[in-house]
């Protein structure tokens, strides 16, 4: 009995340490925001690809995968990300958000406004450990599938690779 005993109170730590050390969904999205917000009003970082349409930067590590028309699937590892893109609609355009918004509702649905520029970010808690993220600006935007615990600094990225995009000429 004694040892069933031991065994319970060993697991009830257990479980408490593990549940005490992963982020949870609210402390996640308000550093997410955050660290979105400081990136949009970051300068852009310089572009290092490019196809017909666009010119835009991708962290270390990132690769094109595959490109459509206005698409383009990006991989890092095993983690993909799709890259919208209109160039009809200015960085101030609400088009390509209302759409999105139109398609399904979202947890977290933040938007930041600088420089006549219309920043959002758009969170899906699909469950307690991932969620389906849409970082956008204008007519741009980037949608993936983060961890919990990795939103800040996938949200992060993901207004990185999106604050770069500029049109060829």
């Amino acid at each position: 009995m004694k040892l069933k005993a031991k065994a319970l109170v060993v697991s009830v730590i257990a479980f408490g340490l593990m549940s005490g050390c992963s982020a949870s969904f609210d402390e996640a999205r308000d550093e997410a925001l955050v660290a979105v917000e400081e990136t949009f009003k970051e300068t852009p970082k310089d572009t290092n690809n490019k196809n017909d349409d666009i010119k835009f930067y991708l962290p270390f590590g990132f690769e094109v995968e595959e490109e459509t028309p206005n698409n383009i699937i990006l991989k890092n590892g095993s983690k993909t990300y799709i890259l919208f893109y209109n160039l009809q609609e200015e960085p101030k355009s609400e088009v390509v958000l209302n759409a999105t918004l139109q398609q399904k509702n979202y947890d977290i649905t933040e938007r930041f406004q600088q420089d006549n520029k219309l920043s959002y970010v758009l969170v899906n808690k699909s469950n307690d450990k991932e969620n389906e993220v849409v970082v956008g600006i204008g007519g741009v935007k980037i949608t993936s599938e983060v961890k919990t615990s990795s939103l800040k600094s996938e949200a992060e990225t993901m207004m990185r690779i999106v604050k770069s995009v500029k049109a060829n000429k």
